[in-house]
């Protein structure tokens, strides 16, 4: 079904949905931003319109709402284990069609790498439907559309905003509730970024010379292993366990999956000292090779869906997208 209706229609069909979803969307939180006096933009729970930011870009991604932060996944005694309740009540998420992108490539990391699903991210997952929000323009640092990640056809409803008036395409029948005039939608899909990339050619990549290189030097001095970047992208997926034990009772406690990112200090250490990537220059050569190398040779398509939020939320200004041109430049310059 294709409407139209006002904000006051809309916010009303809401409030219809909120019974059965836990409706989530982009929220300006106004001085909670890295300094005192600016804003953030993260995913909360929403009951009407106007609480909704689309006017900009999210800080950070809602991967947030499947993949939390910190999650406790069983409690522990000496002799049983519980496993944590969660929410039961279904997820209405507004999102634009990279994220919906990301959140395909979290999907391939934990339900289908291997012979197992990840019984933890499914329960979240499955609880989870999809509005896609139209972006008609691009927003600074994006580069979306070289990574053929600006639509998507995975979603319950799609969402256009126009002035005061909405547009919806619902193709879920349980979220069929909104009245409305019928009305032609195409989805505003980005078409055209500020700027645009090349992607390598990853047949023609030799890993030698990629691994070898001195570009990555410039990131042992630049970098401050912050993880920042990690943690605002949309299909950064790792994570490291914690087993915490409580004062009261030592022999009692739970266990945590808490987010975990290739820059941070730490991440690649093992017992004995030992450790895989030491300088900062070798995690960005790994961090960029597994975005546009390693998960596409595996996958048949690229990790990174080109929103930009590293490139955002760098306090050094590293681009990624220029560590991405980097690699194509020397594939391109092998190929001459």
């Amino acid at each position: 079904m294709k409407i139209k209706l006002d904000k006051q229609n809309f916010n009303e069909g809401l409030s219809k949905l909120s019974k059965d979803y836990k409706i989530l969307a982009p929220v300006s939180l106004a001085y909670k931003g890295t300094c005192s006096d600016t804003d953030v933009i993260r995913y909360k729970e929403v009951n009407s319109f106007e609480e909704m930011e689309f006017n900009k870009k999210s800080d950070f991604s809602p991967k947030e709402i499947i993949f939390p932060i910190t999650q406790i996944l069983f409690y522990f005694t000496e002799k049983e284990f519980k496993e944590s309740d969660i929410d039961d009540k279904k997820v209405l998420l507004f999102l634009r069609a990279c994220d919906i992108n990301g959140i395909k490539r979290l999907d391939q990391i934990y339900l289908s790498n291997g012979i197992e699903e990840d019984y933890y991210y499914k329960k979240l997952r499955e609880k989870v439907k999809f509005v896609v929000v139209g972006c008609s323009a691009s927003f600074r640092n994006c580069f979306c559309v070289s990574m053929n990640s600006n639509k998507t056809d995975n979603y319950a409803m799609g969402m256009n905003i126009h002035g005061d008036e909405i547009q919806l395409e619902i193709k879920d029948e349980d979220l069929n509730i909104f009245n409305g005039e019928k009305s032609e939608f195409k989805i505003d899909f980005v078409k055209e970024n500020l700027f645009n990339i090349e992607v390598p050619n990853i047949e023609k990549l030799d890993l030698k010379e990629v691994a070898s290189n001195d570009m990555w030097d410039e990131y042992n001095g630049r970098c401050i292993a912050c993880g920042r970047c990690n943690f605002v992208c949309p299909t950064c997926s790792c994570y490291t366990m914690q087993d915490i034990f409580y004062k009261e009772n030592e022999k009692v406690g739970e266990r945590r999956r808490i987010w975990a990112g290739c820059e941070v200090d730490g991440f690649t250490s093992m017992a004995g000292g030992h450790e895989f990537r030491k300088t900062k220059g070798e995690r960005m050569r790994f961090k960029t090779m597994h975005k546009v190398y390693d998960f596409k040779k595996r996958f048949g398509y690229n990790m990174c869906v080109g929103c930009g939020r590293c490139d955002d939320a760098c306090p050094q200004y590293i681009s990624f997208s220029k560590c991405i041109e980097k690699v194509t430049d020397l594939v391109n310059k092998e190929d001459k």
